[in-house]
């Protein structure tokens, strides 16, 4: 698919034509759903990418697409990993691209120039159809990360994506569909599973400290008005769009992810069906005409229908364990993302760090303290500090790179499979379908056609198998 007419049918079919390289194109969602259910039923699995280890990688060429702060940020961290090469960078401006080498290079000089890919809409696609690169990091606005990983998988690359990995249900399967047929990895990088506190508690859930698991809750709650309002922080003010035009749980990943983990959701149990209630707007539509008095240029947004301050959204799993998410990108309140699990014989809050045990109340610190040294994985007594050392959320994004590329080197399975990613990151639409309909009940598509019966655990944190790869 290398000649430019089979690149344009490729964004046409996608869906993509037209929207600008960091565009937004998002349809009226109630139309979408007048015409088709909100999942597939009649899917029959070709190969299951759960457990699956590509050959090994000695060196993993990397081309990475999209160059804003989260672009850049993995760039540099990934030239401290051993075994990594960049080949090339890519994003649609220039200057940009540009301006990300020169700051990668002034705090981690590479050995070689990456080659820039910049200027045009589908200049993406000269990267990924290069017959050099292992791994493509796709880190662009949200719904351009399915077409882009499912065309990456096309030419032969692993792929990765920044959160959420699709945001419609037809792009869920569809790179569920690609991954098994081209047996390439996809996979979301979702940090918050590398936090510290999420893997003690994913390593007490499984020695079983909680007893059975009843019940979990997880937010992405994130003040993002300075950001979302502010002309220089998302190319065209795309992040803001998604706001005004979209009405659920926009972003469900970071809180779930460790709850799936716990819980083996596509491993051992999986999602039945979930509702959703949003709020109304009491804050982005106000904000958006206090700026337009003062700036012509907010004019724009003031006549927009901004959608709902607050959602939650629960789900009931097969095994009838339920989860809380919300959603809340508005409010003053403090970030949370993972924050609770429960089960017959014990309790973990995330914010702030405590656990209870049976019907003792919350520990005290000493015997929190002992818990800590305990359950603190392997995965954290090996790179931890390192990873730390190196940044990105406290460590957790060097940490999920260092472990990326620990499992391609070694060739064994990644911690998290394209069915993860597509289920955590179906919560949006299928949040938005319930919300439109009267927060009606909801099935959710089961993206691993069954297997979940008996597909191995993902997130190997105590690194039974891998783990050669160093942080320089």
């Amino acid at each position: 698919m290398s000649e430019n007419g089979n690149r344009r049918d490729f964004i046409e079919k996608a869906g993509i034509a037209g929207l600008g390289f960091f565009g937004i194109g998002v349809s009226s969602f109630e139309d979408e759903f007048a015409i088709q259910k909100p999942f597939q039923t009649d899917y029959e699995q070709v190969f299951n990418m759960s457990g699956y280890a590509a050959p090994p990688i000695e060196t993993v060429r990397v081309g990475i697409v999209g160059l804003g702060g989260r672009g850049t940020g993995t760039t540099a961290r990934l030239t401290r990993i051993e075994g990594v090469e960049i080949k090339a960078l890519c994003d649609l401006q220039q200057e940009a691209a540009q301006s990300a080498l020169e700051r990668i290079n002034s705090e981690s000089p590479l050995s070689h120039s990456p080659e820039i890919y910049a200027g045009t809409e589908d200049i993406w696609m000269e990267l990924c159809e290069r017959d050099d690169i292992d791994l493509v990091i796709v880190n662009t606005p949200w719904d351009l990360h399915a077409p882009m990983a499912i065309y990456a998988m096309e030419q032969g690359k692993h792929v990765v994506t920044e959160v959420p990995i699709a945001t419609t249900i037809d792009d869920c399967w569809e790179l569920v569909k690609t991954s098994e047929r081209t047996r390439q990895h996809c996979m979301m990088l979702s940090n918050p599973c590398y936090r510290d506190f999420d893997m003690m508690a994913l390593g007490m859930a499984r020695d079983g400290y909680f007893g059975e698991i009843i019940h979990a809750e997880g937010a992405y709650i994130h003040d993002l008005r300075h950001l979302n309002f502010s002309k220089t922080q998302y190319h065209d003010m795309w992040r803001l769009r998604q706001n005004a035009s979209r009405n659920g749980n926009l972003y469900p990943t970071h809180g779930l992810g460790t709850i799936c983990n716990i819980m083996d959701i596509n491993c051992g149990d999986q999602m039945s069906y979930l509702v959703s209630v949003s709020s109304n707007d009491f804050m982005m539509g106000e904000r958006a005409k206090e700026l337009a008095a003062e700036d012509p240029f907010f004019e724009q947004f003031v006549d927009k229908e901004f959608r709902g301050n607050i959602n939650s959204t629960i789900i009931r799993t097969h095994m009838g364990r339920t989860i809380l998410l919300q959603h809340d990108v508005t409010s003053p309140r403090p970030g949370i993302c993972f924050n609770l699990v429960s089960g017959t014989d014990g309790v973990a809050q995330a914010r702030p760090p405590r656990v209870a045990k049976n019907h003792d109340g919350w520990l005290p610190d000493e015997e929190f303290s002992d818990l800590q040294e305990q359950y603190t994985p392997e995965i954290s007594k090996q790179v931890g500090d390192l990873a730390r050392q190196v940044g990105g959320h406290g460590g957790m994004d060097t940490m999920m790179l260092w472990r990326l590329i620990d499992c391609l080197h070694n060739g064994i399975p990644l911690d998290m499979s394209v069915y993860d990613g597509v289920l955590w990151s179906a919560m949006a639409p299928l949040s938005e379908w319930s919300v439109t309909n009267g927060s009606k009940p909801v099935a959710i598509p089961d993206f691993t056609s069954g297997s979940w019966n008996t597909n191995e655990r993902g997130m190997d944190i105590e690194l039974r198998r891998g783990a050669t790869t160093n942080i320089i």
